[in-house]
């Protein structure tokens, strides 16, 4: 009854009934409904839909992700970011910074992508972004423009948004709680330099712990010799081994 039930996602309990009727097993619809009840496993129309982590995972290679977060100055002020990821490799591109992000600003920001990207931008289908107001309509049409449409998350579900939810925390923890900002220009350096870390240097355990932009190297036998970069004054480590 499970196997028909996993095998043939669009058959009902009346269908699997009658099936396994055919095989010589007579077992009623009510049954069938509390046996794959048990077993967690739900009625027809909801079997064949895929959740929405399975969307992502099967469609990752084609989406770009987008978010917005903030960082205080130790001077008061509140900068805004704009960061995007390619989930498919996540690759990471730190769009902007600026104390006003308004509609003219985020929509240039988009195009500013769109040529970075070239094209790459081709193999995008969907961008996933949240409710903010400050995604206009311009913000938008740079997207749809290139054939990428948008997807926006249901309100108040950052689970949604994981992956760039997920980096902004990271960023957050190994990063911004530990070091104090200046200005705009202060943090453009800072990003720049977690930026660069992040895309050629930091592992990923859904890459197979490479780097987005570097291979893992081939296995090494022989002895080697690791030497250890610091920047930003130690709070982030890069190594790199030497034959």
């Amino acid at each position: 009854m499970l196997r028909l039930a996993r095998e043939n996602p669009l058959w009902g309990y009346r269908r699997i009934a009658g099936a396994l009727a055919a095989l010589g097993y007579r077992v009623g619809a009510s049954r069938v409904w509390l046996i794959l009840k048990t077993a967690g496993i739900d009625p027809a129309p909801r079997r064949v839909e895929p959740t929405w982590s399975e969307f992502l995972r099967a469609q990752a290679t084609g989406i770009l992700a987008c978010d917005f977060f903030h960082c205080d100055t130790v001077l008061f002020k509140r900068l805004y970011c704009l960061v995007v990821m390619e989930l498919g490799t996540r690759r990471v591109h730190v769009l902007g910074i600026t104390e006003h992000p308004s509609g003219p600003w985020v929509a240039q920001q988009a195009r500013n992508l769109m040529i970075e990207l070239g094209n790459r931008a081709e193999g995008f289908r969907f961008l996933i972004r949240d409710r903010d107001t400050k995604f206009t309509t311009m913000f938008d049409d740079v997207f749809t423009a290139a054939g990428i449409g948008i997807l926006k998350t249901p309100p108040r579900a950052p689970r949604a948004n994981a992956f760039t939810e997920r980096w902004i925390g990271g960023l957050r923890r190994e990063l911004l709680d530990r070091i104090l900002i200046v200005n705009a220009r202060h943090l453009r350096r800072v990003l720049a330099t977690y930026e660069t870390h992040f895309n050629e240097h930091r592992p990923h355990r859904s890459l197979g712990q490479a780097a987005p932009l570097r291979a893992l190297p081939d296995p090494v036998e022989a002895d080697i010799k690791v030497i250890r970069r610091d920047r930003l004054d130690g709070l982030i480590h890069e190594y790199t081994q030497v034959a």
